[in-house]
C-alpha cells in the first residue's frame, strides 16, 4: 500500500509539471523541464552504460545533449534562419572525437558507440519535441503525452484483468496482447473525442481518421519505445533506469515510450502533410 502511494504520488507530480510546462505562457518553464529531462535522461544513460571513472566523457555527453536541445529551440524560439544553431552541436562531435584520443581503454570503440547512442537516443528525441512546439504548438505535445499515459493505463489495466497471452515475453514477460489492445482502444476512443471537440484549439486540422492515425502511431511507438527500453535493461542487467523518482525508478523509466512516439509522430504529421 505504501509503496503504491508513493508511485501514485510521484506520478502526479511527474505529471502536473509537464501539464505545467506545455500550458505555461511563456516557453521558459518548457524550456527548463525538457533540458532537465535531457541532462538526467543522458546522465542515466551513460550511467549505465559507460564505466563510471570516465567522468569527463559523460560531461561531454551530456552537454552534447544540451546543445542539440538547445540549438533546436533556438532555432524556432529566435527564427534563426542559418545553420549557426547548429555550431555547438558540431563543436560537440569535434570534441567527442579528440577527447577518446586522451583516454586509455580496453575498448575505446564501445565508448564512443555507447556515446552516440546516448544522442540518438535520448537527445535526439528530445530535442524533436521542439518542432512540434513551435510548428504546431505546445498542445499537440500535450496530447502525446495524454495518449502514452492513456495507452499505459487501458494496457496495465486490461492486462491485469484479462491478459494471458504474452506480447513480447523474450524482453518483457509481464505484457500480453490484451493490454496492448486494451491500451490501443483507450487511445483510439481518446482521439476520437479531441478530433470532434478539440481539434482546432489544437490547431492541426485533421479530420477523424487521421487522429485515429496518429492514435495509432502513439500506440504503436510507445510499446515499442517501453519494450527498447526494457531490451536495454535486460541487455545491461538492471532492474531500472535510475532511482530518482521513487516507485517508478528512474527518468528513463518514465520516458523510455516518448523517445519514440516523437519521432514516429512526427514522421507520421509529415507523411500526411500536417507539419
Amino acid at each position: 500500500m505504501k509503496k503504491l502511494l508513493t508511485r501514485t504520488i510521484t506520478g502526479s507530480l511527474f505529471v502536473a509539471l509537464i501539464v505545467l510546462s506545455l500550458i505555461a505562457t511563456s516557453s521558459t518553464l518548457y524550456l527548463c523541464v525538457f533540458t532537465l529531462l535531457t541532462i538526467l535522461g543522458l546522465t542515466e544513460f551513460y550511467r549505465l552504460t559507460i564505466p563510471e571513472e570516465k567522468n569527463l566523457t559523460k560531461i561531454i555527453d551530456v552537454l552534447g545533449g544540451i546543445a542539440m536541445f538547445g540549438g533546436l529551440y533556438a532555432r524556432y524560439q529566435y527564427n534563426i534562419e542559418s545553420l549557426v544553431w547548429l555550431t555547438p552541436y558540431i563543436l560537440y562531435i569535434i570534441i567527442r572525437q579528440i577527447a577518446q584520443l586522451y583516454t586509455h581503454e580496453i575498448s575505446p570503440l564501445s565508448n564512443m558507440a555507447y556515446s552516440l547512442m546516448g544522442q540518438l537516443y535520448v537527445a535526439l528525441p528530445l530535442a524533436l519535441i521542439n518542432i512540434l512546439y513551435y510548428r504546431i504548438g505546445a498542445p499537440i505535445v500535450l496530447v502525446l503525452f495524454i495518449f502514452i499515459w492513456l495507452n499505459d493505463t487501458g494496457a496495465f489495466c486490461v492486462g491485469s484483468l484479462i491478459g494471458k497471452n504474452k506480447l513480447f515475453e523474450r524482453i518483457s514477460p509481464k505484457k500480453s496482447w490484451e493490454g496492448f489492445f486494451g491500451g490501443l482502444f483507450f487511445v483510439i476512443v481518446a482521439s476520437i473525442i479531441i478530433s470532434l471537440y478539440f481539434d482546432e484549439s489544437i490547431g492541426t486540422r485533421m479530420d477523424i481518421a487521421e487522429w485515429i492515425g496518429l492514435g495509432v502511431a502513439v500506440s504503436l511507438s510507445a510499446t515499442w519505445g517501453d519494450l527498447s527500453e526494457s531490451l536495454i535493461k535486460r541487455t545491461l542487467k538492471v532492474k531500472d533506469s535510475g532511482k530518482l523518482l521513487p516507485g517508478h525508478g528512474g527518468i528513463l523509466d518514465r520516458i523510455d515510450s516518448l523517445l519514440l512516439v516523437i519521432p514516429a509522430s512526427i514522421a507520421y504529421l509529415l507523411i500526411i502533410s500536417n507539419i
